[in-house]
């Protein structure tokens, strides 16, 4: 056998998209040169599966099974995809939430080889040549962090890559975007994270972080590569701290297709949850009173779709935001407080209106101050404050409430508002509960993105949307509570059911595309049976 068929039989086993392992049949090991480079057994993928699921259950703990996905992932794609997809409430809690926070806090240790792309501020000039590269020809998928706010953990500098990368997974596990169509990526712009940046083991550009005008020159250069070398990519902007995450969306939604899944995705999924749950309490969304605590990225991106939401019911707008009361770290959010940020200013509260009261008389109102006085049917945490909805809380607003719903979102659950189980002890069991990490406790929904960001993707794609509109994730919101069974414990379908779920979600949002002008894919496209037909199933060429 000559060099270069030599080279090219190990290029083949060592490229993740080709690779097939013992599954190559023998006649393709005469074809292609490999007898030799494998054993002589000749498997399949459903073997492959049950040996990797054996070894991954051998780990000690999850954070070693992350691990152990990671580079199965590096090693053979379809086999990592087939295994995710062959038991997902396994496999999700692996790749993506709660142990991903762990992987993005040690990413530096376990990183192994190449995968996704990281551009680093140095490196400003080389990104149109960075992306040149052929093997991104079939990208259609692009998720983007900066690393600076990664779930409740904050700045992780590079290790901030295991976001992309998971969200990325679940696009191929739950939306079947083939994984040579997707494309993780980091901007690594330094970091203030002391600890990694000091780290002898640390992969990113040891630097603080580059803020303002370098900072919003090196995301237009990035976007503008961007737009050059993928026409009608979708870019999805994950984990960017709140100022930059409200800004590049604004700056960018209208000029290429993309959206903020902490802002928008987050927001569908709560209000999804949210319409599934007063669909069994009996009050309606107009009569709710939501405390949000947290108003950062995520809490205020739940706070504009319900008032969308409930316009869309019948209220005005002014009357629809006195149904929320916002509340961050300094206490309730009131209008007279100085330079609050755009998106905290339309939440504000004018504070004539708590002029009566019964509060400490300290500068700020606490959380518990505010459920003694609204008496809130819905209590909404993004807060990334461990334990912030204490048993005084809780119970407040269970005296007040027939059916209190609570949903402590914030991830990972080191960083969870409160343990499900102890707001059901608390309640007496009235409580409605969802959390945004899995806990396991029987009857808690897990209130996950994932139930709305690979469905939006998918009908976004499908329908060749110009641009991803806020009434795009309505429809993907209000969608997602109709799936709601009361056969079933939870208020969302169960995690067995996400590329369902995605498929169901994909329909109406390329159809909302289509009737807001924004789709350019004809109309057979749109079809179910079409969306259904593009989504990619693990298996082997």
């Amino acid at each position: 056998m000559s060099p270069t068929r030599h080279a090219a039989a190990r290029a083949l086993l060592s490229d993740p998209l080709t690779n097939k392992g013992t599954a190559f049949t023998a006649e393709e090991r005469d074809e292609f040169g490999l007898h030799g480079l494998l054993p002589p057994h000749v498997g399949t993928l459903d073997s492959q599966i049950e040996r990797r699921r054996k070894a991954l259950e051998e780990k000690e703990s999850d954070f070693q099974r992350y691990a152990f996905l990671r580079e199965l992932q590096d090693s053979n794609e379809v086999l990592f995809h087939a295994l995710v997809q062959s038991d997902l409430p396994r496999m999700l809690p692996l790749v993506y939430t709660p142990t991903v926070g762990e992987g993005c806090e040690r990413f530096s240790e376990i990183w192994r080889r190449p995968r996704g792309l990281f551009l680093s501020y140095p490196n400003k000039d080389r990104i149109s040549d960075i992306l040149a590269d052929p093997a991104y020809d079939r990208v259609k998928v692009i998720v983007v962090s900066d690393g600076e706010r990664i779930l409740g953990l904050g700045d992780q500098g590079a290790g901030g890559m295991g976001i992309p990368i998971g969200k990325l997974a679940l696009y191929t596990a739950c939306a079947g975007i083939h994984p040579s169509e997707v494309l993780p990526i980091l901007l690594d712009l330094g970091t203030d994270n002391h600890a990694r940046r000091e780290d002898p083991l640390y992969v990113g550009w040891r630097a603080g972080r580059v803020r303002g005008q370098d900072y919003d020159d090196f995301v237009e250069a990035f976007v503008s590569a961007v737009d050059d070398r993928f026409p009608g990519v979708l870019l999805q902007w994950e984990d960017f701290a709140g100022k930059n995450a409200y800004d590049l969306l604004v700056r960018y939604r209208d000029r290429l297709l993309s959206f903020n899944d902490d802002i928008q995705g987050t927001a569908a999924t709560a209000v999804g949850t949210l319409l599934a749950a007063i669909g069994r309490t009996g009050v309606p969304l107009t009569e709710q009173r939501v405390v949000l605590f947290g108003a950062g990225a995520a809490g205020s991106g739940v706070a504009e779709m319900l008032v969308q939401a409930m316009v869309a019911e019948g209220l005005d707008d002014r009357s629809a935001r006195a149904r929320i009361w916002a509340v961050d770290r300094d206490g309730l959010i009131l209008s007279d407080v100085p330079r609050l940020p755009p998106q905290q200013l339309r939440l504000a509260r004018d504070p004539a209106e708590i002029a009566g009261w019964n509060v400490s008389g300290q500068n700020m109102i606490s959380l518990q101050e505010v459920v003694a006085n609204v008496h809130p049917t819905v209590l909404i945490g993004t807060s990334g404050q461990k334990a912030a909805f204490d048993e005084r809380t809780v119970r407040t607003m269970a005296e007040n409430v027939e059916r209190p719903v609570i949903f402590p979102l914030s991830n990972p659950i080191s960083r969870a508002e409160a343990h499900p189980a102890d707001i059901l002890e608390w309640t007496g069991g009235k409580a409605i509960v969802g959390t945004g990490s899995p806990f396991g406790t029987p009857g808690v929904t897990q209130v996950n993105n994932v139930y709305v960001f690979p469905g939006v993707g998918l009908g976004a794609l499908a329908s060749g949307a110009t641009a991803i509109s806020d009434g795009m994730f309505m429809v993907a919101a209000r969608r997602l509570g109709e799936l709601s069974r009361a056969d079933h414990d939870g208020l969302l379908p169960a995690v067995t059911e996400l590329r369902d779920v995605a498929l169901e979600i994909a329909v109406v949002v390329a159809a909302q595309a289509q009737a807001e002008g924004l789709a350019t894919a004809e109309p057979d496209a749109l079809t179910r049976e079409s969306i259904a037909a593009s989504m990619w199933q693990a298996q082997y060429a």
